[in-house]
């Protein structure tokens, strides 16, 4: 296993999962840890900032509207995550959610009394369907994760614009017990948050405690190395779209709840905003190092951006631009903390 490291030292840093052990893998999970806190530290002081120069932002109502919109994104971050983890990107994620979106409510004007679990195991089953797609093209086509998924969002969205036909489906087609979830809260906070914080938390759990959730990892730090370790490349990456597809879908179901009008257009280039949020998070590009806490972090942050921005009457041009600029700032991070790492590993084996 030595030969690998010495031999392929750019992908150090996707240790990070080890927890333990080693103390390589303990170095690089202190500097993950550390990232993490440096997130949570800006989203503080962006509250802060945005709330002196307009107290009218501390309130209730931006507070709920800031927990709603990142529900959703950081739902999709996180399966965005699982591939990127791989050294993958699912592009196509935006195209599931307005599909899905707009086949559940279609289910809703044909079946008005359906119940709120079946209207989401469906967008679940949508994205499932999406999610294969990607899977195949990748692990058993062999054609890059970015060709394929950047076809794929073309493709699915095309599909949409064709079945919806100018189309709309509004808030009245909906029954109240599906609008109460993203309407809803339990002790305060909003159902539609308390979903998403469920299943972050098992996602987490999945990626640090469950053999397949290393395996992602493993797959991301060095694939080869993985193979010859008996990890099964190509199963692991389709799970990964798979999971992908199917939080897609399921958000998609949720985006209906939230919006209560979705059309052809629903969540439209919203896979920056995904992309933005992971890789802010802490989540490497190059595969094998972030975690679920990481990336939502980097969903608050940019949730938190897009609210500051809408009460400091900054133009909403500005916000792409500066999701842009981050994931710039966090690839230019991730590449320097890459090589650091690379350079003292390298003179801690010449000293050994």
């Amino acid at each position: 296993m030595m030969r690998h490291s010495t031999t392929h030292p750019a992908p150090v840093q996707a240790s990070a999962p080890k927890r333990g052990g080693s103390a390589p893998g303990g170095f690089i999970a202190g500097i993950a840890k550390s990232r993490e806190t440096t997130l949570f530290v800006v989203l503080i002081l962006l509250i802060a900032g945005t709330g002196l120069a307009k107290p009218q932002f501390l309130n209730l109502q931006n507070l709920r509207d800031v927990l709603l919109n990142v529900s959703i994104i950081s739902l999709l971050t996180a399966g965005m995550t699982v591939v990127i983890l791989m050294r993958h990107i699912d592009l196509s994620v935006g195209s599931t959610v307005g599909i899905s979106a707009y086949a559940v409510g279609s289910l809703y004007v044909a079946f008005p009394h359906m119940p709120v679990i079946v209207a989401l195991l469906a967008g679940l089953a949508i994205g499932l369907v999406a999610g294969s797609i990607n899977a195949l093209l990748v692990a058993v086509g062999r054609v890059p994760s970015l060709v394929a998924t950047l076809s794929t969002l073309y493709i699915f969205r095309g599909a949409d614009y064709a079945w919806v036909h100018g189309g709309q489906i509004n808030a009245t087609s909906l029954p109240d017990a599906f609008s109460r979830l993203a309407t809803g809260t339990f002790f305060g906070i909003p159902t539609l948050a308390l979903i998403a914080i469920v299943v972050l938390a098992g996602l987490a759990v999945y990626l640090k405690q469950f053999r397949g959730g290393r395996e992602h990892y493993a797959i991301g730090s060095n694939p080869e190395a993985a193979r010859l370790a008996g990890v099964n490349v190509e199963r692991r990456v389709m799970a990964g779209f798979l999971l992908s597809g199917a939080i897609a879908g399921f958000a998609g179901a949720l985006w209906l709840a939230r919006f209560g009008t979705v059309d052809a257009s629903t969540a439209k280039g919203i896979e920056l905003q995904v992309v933005a949020a992971a890789v802010v998070g802490s989540v490497a590009i190059t595969g094998g190092v972030g975690t679920i806490l990481g990336a939502t972090l980097g969903a608050l942050v940019l949730g938190v951006i897009s609210i500051a921005l809408v009460v400091l009457h900054v133009s909403p041009f500005w916000e792409q631009a500066i999701q842009g600029a981050l994931i710039v700032a966090a690839i230019t991070a991730d590449t320097l903390l890459a090589r650091s790492v690379a350079k003292r590993m390298m003179r801690k084996r010449d000293h050994g």
